[in-house]
């Protein structure tokens, strides 16, 4: 065993005495259940690259460089010798992407005996400095055929730039990228931190999620588009506009006004410390009655929320809630396949996760069974609306069963934020619907600030308890 081999031996059992000590947040809705899938035998599964084909067949990558198919029960490896891949997608021609650390590369099955006989770059225009937190993660494909990924900063790389613990030795670190079906590559955006995930939505709009830590606040979810800024300042330095001294001398201040919102802060531990890819419930309610919502898995926490967006006054902002917990691995990888199922795919690289195991690969499914959840929130004049799946009690819908605060996060270079102005809101009045299914609260609201609604004391007609009971808006404007 060589000592690299030895190193990861090494964490596995150290991230497997973290996992059992650790409590795992156990929560799931009525009429679902999480899968385990047995992965090939002998084999360190860390899946850090997840797509499945129209057929069912599941291909993934794994954080030691192969890349496997599972169909019909039955895996097979197709391709081996990658560098920490962080991303796959089956492309329309039935070739793979995979984004591996130096460059993004597509495996072709030329002679179809399932194994792929040739590795082609499509780019690596980036620089790699071989720091271990130098990820590339992705692709996604846009409506026009391009792929686009994003490049994680370095973490103590010798001589990079940095202002915090992240840094850069320049290359386009800290950015997203586009590379077209020829192979052209251009810088996309810039001032990602840990871009973990990126997905692109039914309506073809791209979004990303970074990684809360030195110029993050908390975990957040982004709308990523072109020559947009997000907020770290240290991949400034690959843009013509700036020098290492003109981005020394910008303030917390100056920073703050160029960077684009999030369309949802995540709060950390209470929904997600290291949230990766957002996929879509596009199965038209083959998995439940959360269509077209957003679902993300996190690493740390093992679990999946969602994501429930709208746009006010144009731009996007919307409510955070978590739907599952208590997965056997940290999630960094999700995506639905055509029956509807929710594939996730898993590792805990180094980090650890609430769930005790080091790596695998798990599937939630749904027999059916309505749940009794919040379905969305949304914004009105006077406060929200919120919605549930099944008719509520109208004897629990009382004021003394809602509760509401508020606060706001620092913008700093100190690794994350604690929550700042943290404040309870009065409901002035809650109106339950005549279907039973919607209750309105009015609160006075106040533009750029996180509020929870804590709803523990409602019941359904059945007498149900939600699951879940604290969902999170981002409230970036108000109607």
């Amino acid at each position: 065993m060589n000592a690299y081999n030895k190193i990861l031996t090494a964490l596995s059992l150290s991230l497997a005495l973290v996992g059992s000590v650790n409590a795992v947040q156990k929560y799931i809705p009525d009429g679902y259940k999480i899968e385990t899938i047995e992965t090939p035998k002998n084999v360190r599964f860390h899946v850090t690259g997840l797509d499945t084909a129209p057929n069912g067949e599941v291909v993934v990558a794994t954080r030691l460089g192969e890349v496997w198919k599972f169909y019909q029960n039955k895996w097979t490896k197709f391709a081996d010798g990658l560098h920490e891949p962080t991303g796959l997608l089956i492309d329309d021609d039935g070739s793979i992407l995979v984004a591996q650390k130096p460059e993004l590369t597509r495996l072709i099955d030329k002679n179809n005996d399932g194994v792929a006989d040739e590795y082609v770059q499509l780019s690596g225009a980036w620089n790699f400095h071989d720091n271990y937190h130098e990820f590339n993660f992705g692709p996604v494909k846009t409506n026009n055929g391009d792929y686009i990924g994003t490049l994680n900063l370095s973490h103590n790389a010798p001589k990079a730039f940095s202002m915090g613990t992240m840094g850069s030795s320049g290359g386009y670190r800290g950015w997203a990228y586009k590379v077209t079906p020829q192979g052209e590559f251009s810088p996309f955006a810039y001032g990602l931190r840990s871009p973990a995930g990126i997905g692109a939505s039914p309506q073809g709009e791209l979004f990303f999620t970074d990684n809360q830590g030195d110029w993050v606040e908390t975990s957040k979810l982004h709308l990523l588009e072109e020559n947009k800024f997000y907020g770290h300042p240290i991949p400034l330095i690959d843009h013509p506009d700036f020098t290492r001294e003109k981005i020394l001398k910008l303030s917390e201040d100056e920073l703050n006004e160029m960077r684009e919102k999030p369309a949802a802060w995540i709060p950390h531990v209470e929904v997600a410390n290291s949230p990766g890819n957002p996929e879509w419930d596009t199965s038209e309610g083959k998995f439940g009655p959360f269509k077209g919502q957003m679902f993300i898995g996190d690493q740390t926490q093992s679990n999946i929320f969602r994501v429930i967006l709208e746009k006010v006054k144009g731009q996007y902002q919307g409510a955070v809630i978590n739907f599952i917990g208590g997965f056997q691995s940290g999630n960094i990888r999700a995506d639905f396949d055509s029956s509807g199922q929710l594939w996730v795919g898993q590792t805990a690289r180094g980090w650890g996760s609430q769930g005790g195991k080091p790596f695998g690969l798990e599937k939630v499914v749904w027999d059916g069974t309505n749940p009794f959840e919040l379905l969305d929130m949304k914004l009105t004049k006077n406060g929200f609306k919120l919605n549930f799946t099944e008719a509520l009690s109208s004897k629990s819908v009382i004021e003394k069963h809602l509760k509401v605060s508020e606060w706001n996060y620092l913008y700093s270079g100190a690794y994350g934020s604690a929550k700042q102005n943290v404040k309870s809101l009065n409901i002035a009045k809650s109106t339950l619907s005549k279907d039973k299914k919607s209750i309105e609260i009015d609160i006075p609201l106040t533009a750029d600030k996180v509020v929870m609604v804590d709803f523990a004391g409602l019941v359904s007609q059945s007498n149900r308890k939600p699951s879940v009971t604290k969902v999170y808006y981002t409230l970036n404007n108000l109607l």
